[in-house]
């Protein structure tokens, strides 16, 4: 029986302190619990400017099954897509290389897939989550983002729109995914909201999620550009065109 393929796509941006190490980790994980599946980690470099290209490089030659890509415009949402839609295989994944979420989650969220759903993302809000160090304020903004202006404006189910460890059928890539518009941090959140309203299946699955302190996400911009692609959405309704 052939195996179902799967990409892994991992976006970064002047990483070079955790590149090598968490990506070994990764690599590590799937070798040990993806056996039945013929998969790849590509690292999307979304225009980094220390020393992750070198690095990056350094990691293909070493390991047969990871790919290095590399975009000279920023945006975390670019590299996802460009990764996606340029990819074959069966499953797509991405997730932030921090690993803030439990690898014990992946194989679920494939398996989700295998059984029909569309989409299968991780939930740090979904009951049956455990969150360890995330900050008050980061806390109360992922709420807000995600109860209030989600979930109250477009009238959607799903609890978390922004966890980095999401996962897409082939049809998805194929359908959906050259309708996202955002480049940034919203491209997820724009494309499950699209995919619900348009009548896609979208399963979550409560994680256990550790805060990175390290992280270099910053909150008010992020929240800015948030607000502005939803503001776009709702101007635009693009599910009404599919």
């Amino acid at each position: 029986m052939n195996k179902k393929s799967l990409e892994i796509t991992v976006p970064v941006y002047n990483e070079e302190k955790e590149l090598e190490q968490n990506t070994q980790t990764l690599y590590e994980f799937c070798s040990k619990n993806l056996k039945s599946y013929e998969w790849n980690i590509t690292i999307a470099d979304n225009a980094s400017k220390d020393n992750t290209p070198v690095i990056a490089s350094t990691l293909t030659k070493k390991y047969p099954k990871i790919s290095y890509f590399r975009l000279e415009q920023k945006g975390r949402g670019r590299a996802v897509k460009r990764i996606w839609s340029q990819s074959k295989r069966d499953y797509c994944v991405y997730m932030d290389l921090d690993l803030s979420t439990d690898l014990i989650h992946l194989p679920n969220i494939i398996k989700k897939l295998e059984n029909g759903y569309d989409i299968a993302i991780g939930s740090r809000l979904a009951k049956g989550a455990r969150v360890e160090g995330r900050t008050f304020i980061r806390e109360l903004t992922s709420r807000a983002l995600n109860f209030l202006f989600i979930r109250f404006f477009f009238q959607t189910h799903f609890t978390d729109a922004q966890c980095g460890f999401k996962g897409v059928t082939r049809k998805v890539v194929e359908d959906l995914i050259p309708k996202i518009k955002d480049n940034e941090w919203f491209f997820d959140g724009e494309l499950l909201i699209v995919a619900e309203k348009s009548g896609y299946k979208i399963y979550e699955e409560p994680v256990h999620w550790v805060d990175n302190p390290g992280s270099t996400v910053r909150l008010i911009s992020t929240i800015w550009g948030d607000i502005m692609s939803i503001k776009r959405l709702l101007l635009t309704k693009p599910w009404e065109k599919i």
